[in-house]
């Protein structure tokens, strides 16, 4: 290793460690494999670091940036699930960017052939005001009609004002029920945990996640020609392949879960999961390769790409969870994506900078840090303004 790829990173007793780059592992940019998987990255936005905002306040969006991290998503054959949770959805991008965001990568797909769903939800409607069961339903109808207008495919997010509105289970399939009869294609249902956004605590009308689970399965077996699938991020692989089991012919079953994906995705002798995945953003190279040799029946070529990045995504979406979309970005910016580390919402402050190191090598362990040069460069500039000379 050279001067170049040596950098001095925290450790948590307070002393500081020389840290030297391992060879990168060079994954092709295209694709040209057929997978056997439907993946789908919840790409990020990139923002604008000189537009004049207050970014807790307003979100200023680098519009060109972001579509082309759509197109390289693309070039790798993965889809992408547009407008979701990593793309800070609810912490900073508010609906009329979303419908733009969506607009733009909904036009850029079809230049690039590309396969693009798109969050439909409700949160155009106040955080701090109560909603009724019929505001609810009225809410997602405007957004799904927004998006259908355009062409796009719907993902059917999970709804903060439903979980205040709704009493019991019988509200969310009166909600639901009513929304599957009225879009024009199947489309795929969310299921987002707490650990990722607190205000969806008890969602389906429980807090019991079994009880949960059998309400959404009464809805997916009654409108079952209106789901493509469901994503659900529960971090929890025994529930996912128990709920897995039990879908309606023909449903696919999307992992959202970035602890437990490796072994979701390659499946078992009763089935597997197809993904819908944070850490597909930020490690999307490694991802394809991985995916494309699991198509071709190397599962050990599969296993041996996809282990290592277990433990960065652990890492990246450990509590609290909800924050995990520092740790993609900042590796967006290490690997060249975007030329700065500002977030939308300023979220770019809300990982220590322990974690942060520590994110930085398992990246390097991980194989997914493309140009070491370029990498140190900007992790030392990084560290250099939480006080850490090179």
């Amino acid at each position: 290793m050279t001067a170049k790829t040596v950098l001095r990173l925290p450790l948590a007793n307070g002393s500081l460690e020389p840290y030297a780059l391992s060879q990168a592992t060079r994954f092709p940019d295209r694709q040209p494999g057929r997978m056997n998987r439907i993946a789908f990255s919840a790409a990020h936005v990139v923002a604008d670091p000189l537009a004049d905002c207050d970014p807790w306040l307003t979100c200023a969006v680098d519009w060109d940036r972001t579509i082309a991290f759509r197109e390289y998503l693309w070039d790798l054959g993965l889809g992408v699930a547009e407008a979701m949770d990593t793309a800070q959805r609810g912490m900073g991008l508010d609906w009329p960017n979303s419908l733009e965001l969506i607009r733009r990568s909904v036009a850029a797909a079809k230049a690039r052939d590309g396969l693009v769903f798109s969050g439909a939800g409700t949160d155009h409607l106040p955080d701090d005001a109560p909603s009724t069961i019929d505001e609810v339903i009225a809410a997602y109808e405007r957004q799904i009609s927004d998006i259908e207008k355009l062409g796009g495919r719907i993902i059917l997010m999970c709804s903060r004002a439903l979980t205040r509105a709704a009493k019991n289970a019988e509200d969310y399939v009166k909600v639901y029920s009513r929304i599957l009869r009225q879009v024009r294609e199947p489309v795929i249902l969310h299921w987002l945990g707490d650990m990722f956004d607190p205000a969806l605590s008890g969602y389906w009308g429980s807090k019991d996640v079994d009880a949960a689970m059998n309400t959404v399965l009464e809805i997916i077996d009654e409108h079952a020609a209106k789901v493509d699938g469901i994503k659900i991020s529960l971090l929890d692989k025994g529930k996912e392949v128990a709920m897995r089991r039990r879908l309606a012919k023909g449903v696919r079953m999307y992992t959202g879960d970035d602890f437990n994906y490796a072994e979701l995705i390659a499946g078992d002798s009763e089935g597997y999961s197809h993904a819908l995945l944070g850490i597909f953003d930020a490690i999307a190279p490694a991802a394809a390769a991985a995916l494309t040799s699991l198509a071709k029946g190397d599962h050990r070529t599969f296993d041996e790409i996809l282990a290592p990045t277990v433990p960065l995504s652990r890492h990246i979406f450990k509590a609290p969870t909800r924050y995990y979309k520092t740790g993609v970005v900042l590796l967006a910016y290490l690997n060249g994506h975007q030329d700065h580390f500002t977030m939308i919402g300023g979220q770019e402050s809300a990982r220590s900078t322990l974690h942060l190191a520590e994110l930085f090598r398992l990246s390097d362990q991980a194989g997914i840090l493309r140009a070491p040069d370029l990498a140190t460069r900007r992790m030392k500039t990084i560290m250099a303004a939480r006080g850490i000379e090179a």
